[in-house]
């Protein structure tokens, strides 16, 4: 019986040690999957950082810088409402003209349906 005893504790023991290396083994898989995901995320914040580089690099070469687009809008549009403004100085007098005599001009006629 004691030796029944003694394989079971050595048995219980072997089992203990098979444990704790299965999960040192997990911990040591879950740091490697960590620093993985860090170095990761760190490779990804890098490239995009010099994606955005590029791009904005891109925008300004090609495209201007936003005062720049912001500036030629704004003057165009000086320009349009300048435009406007002359075309209604000009027209003003024989558009008003116009107006007044289509309201004065009256015609009396009866309505299509009327009926007598």
């Amino acid at each position: 019986m004691a030796s029944n005893t003694q394989g079971i504790q050595q048995l219980l023991a072997a089992e203990k040690k098979a444990a704790e290396k299965v999960g040192e083994a997990r911990k040591r898989k879950a740091r490697r999957l960590k620093q993985a995901k860090d170095e990761a995320t760190e490779e990804i914040e890098k490239y995009r950082g010099e994606r955005e580089k590029q791009f904005k690099d891109f925008e300004a070469k090609h495209i201007g810088s936003r005062e720049g687009v912001s500036n030629k809008i704004d003057a165009d549009t000086r320009v349009r409402i300048d435009e406007m403004n002359r075309a209604l100085s000009t027209h003003k007098e024989f558009v008003i003209k116009d107006v007044l005599e289509y309201v004065y001009a009256i015609k009396l006629e009866l309505h299509k349906n009327y009926r007598q």
